[in-house]
């Protein structure tokens, strides 16, 4: 069984380790992804700074976070919000946790006023990509200006 729940200040170092060794899997432990955001070891206190930002994790029966997802300003001038750090536990994948979590995302940016879900992924996250368009999101140009994580490469939005 399966709980989500937002983050606490005791999951920043397991989540910061899942998404370092997830992104260090798959050959994006470099700059420009999330590998290196200044807040990663600190995430409560980041996604906590703000009613507009929200970060959710996923526990299993023995309370162990498996994986989150955040939702963080964007463009709030135009309601966009932007999905964030999707990752799970490699043992985890498959039995739509990211599913359940985006769509917690989801919820509570609409909640929160949001009325479109920005994200950015990298080509070669084909199971991130599958998800993505199956939840509905459609592929768009990045804004060069706002490229964070400039090793990303493929961008997405959804209305809510």
């Amino acid at each position: 069984m399966t709980n989500i729940r937002l983050l606490e200040p005791k999951d920043d170092q397991v989540m910061a380790q899942i998404i370092r060794q997830s992104l260090a899997a798959v050959g994006l432990a470099k700059p420009g992804t999330a590998y290196f955001d200044p807040e990663l070891m600190h995430l409560s206190q980041y996604y906590q700074a703000t009613v507009k930002r929200a970060y959710f994790v996923a526990v299993d029966a023995t309370a162990q976070v498996i994986g989150g997802v955040g939702i963080g300003e964007f463009d709030e001038a135009n309601g966009i919000a932007e999905l964030q750090k999707l990752y799970i536990q490699p043992q985890n994948r498959g039995a739509g946790l990211s599913y359940q979590l985006v769509q917690q995302a989801l919820r509570f940016a609409k909640a929160a006023g949001y009325q479109r879900v920005y994200l950015e992924t990298h080509h070669t996250l084909k199971a991130a990509i599958h998800l993505y368009r199956k939840m509905g999101f459609q592929p768009i140009k990045p804004d060069p200006k706002t490229l964070e994580h400039n090793a990303m490469d493929v961008f997405f939005s959804k209305a809510i």
